[in-house]
């Protein structure tokens, strides 16, 4: 069959990975911050209060007063190549595309800020890709991170006259294999600590307690995720004592408890004098681990009386990460690839 003149050029059909994270401002500036702030408070994934009580609240009052404050807490961990997410997610889609070689394209992109979602995902069609793995980097499902970057996906293909087929990365808070990542590169770290840590705090990312009460998973994959890792520590480390807390608490509503402030007042008043931590509930260190704990964690721990602290790196783009990540990407390709 001969195509007619005017025929487009259509190139050969590909598969696609697509990882996803969270997001990152462009530069550590107040403007920027203010950028990223108005898109990532503004979905209704994040933020679940009607709009018309919300939006004069976030335009009057917090995208004033919450840009500046953050900008420096972002100008204190930011690298050549950008934020920690945003230089680690491509280091992780560079390590995956060396791993998984010429056969799948992959892209990364974030929910919010850039590289934007909707337009990796664009630019993956038009390479050619017809076949799409979307992998959003939360080892635990919540409407506020996996629910809000499918809800993006979704905005993308209704702009398509040609969509690609779509998978899903799953959940893998309880995957035996981000499980036994965690453990190799938990356990490497402590022993290259110069202290031995009485406590090993897991902190996750908060949410607010409304979620737990509507049915949202995440509180108990946390809590699934610590418990399997607790005990799979224990062979090595039998005296190491867990504990769980959330983290980055925002506005007046009531989060999930403990917060880890609270948990890293109560280890010093109660004697503590080393103290690990480690975040199982991100993918790539950021923001909260390198500024939120790395540096004001510390700090409170010290001045409390703690004498030994040690913020533990992401998986990241590391060996165990990356093996991790690859294992998953190849089950959820079986059949394309």
């Amino acid at each position: 069959m001969i195509a007619p003149p005017n025929h487009p050029q259509i190139p050969a059909s590909k598969i696609g990975v697509l990882l996803v994270n969270l997001g990152t401002p462009d530069a550590p500036t107040p403007k920027a911050v203010r950028r990223y702030l108005k898109e990532f408070l503004s979905d209704p994934r994040v933020v679940e209060l009607p709009p018309l009580l919300w939006q004069p609240i976030l335009r009057g009052v917090i995208l004033n007063t919450r840009p500046r404050k953050s900008a420096h807490a972002y100008a204190q961990v930011w690298t050549e190549q950008g934020s920690p997410l945003a230089a680690i997610t491509a280091a992780q889609a560079s390590a995956l595309q060396a791993r998984l070689g010429e056969g799948v394209q992959v892209a990364h992109a974030m929910r919010y800020g850039n590289p934007a979602l909707g337009a990796e995902l664009a630019r993956l069609k038009v390479a050619g890709c017809t076949r799409i793995l979307i992998a959003p980097l939360y080892p635990q499902y919540s409407g506020a991170t996996t629910a809000s970057a499918m809800d993006a996906v979704s905005a993308a293909l209704k702009g398509m006259r040609w969509q690609p087929a779509i998978r899903t990365l799953p959940p893998y808070y309880d995957d035996p294999a981000h499980i036994g990542a965690l453990k190799a590169d938990i356990e490497r770290q402590l022993a290259a600590l110069a202290f031995s840590p009485e406590a090993l705090l897991l902190s996750f990312h908060g949410m607010p307690l409304r979620t737990l009460q509507l049915g949202d998973p995440y509180h108990c994959q946390c809590q699934k995720t610590a418990r399997l890792l607790g005990e799979t520590l224990g062979a090595n480390y039998p005296d190491l004592r867990i504990e769980v807390s959330f983290q980055s608490r925002f506005g007046k509503a009531k989060w999930l408890e403990p917060s880890t402030t609270s948990i890293i007042a109560a280890e010093a008043a109660k004697g503590t004098r080393r103290l690990a931590i480690a975040t199982p509930g991100f993918s790539a260190d950021c923001l909260e681990t390198r500024e939120e704990l790395a540096i004001r964690g510390k700090a409170q721990f010290l001045a409390a009386g703690g004498v030994d602290f040690a913020a533990l790196d992401c998986l990241n783009d590391g060996t165990a990460g990356m093996a991790m990540l690859e294992g998953l990407i190849r089950r959820e390709l079986a059949g394309w690839v």
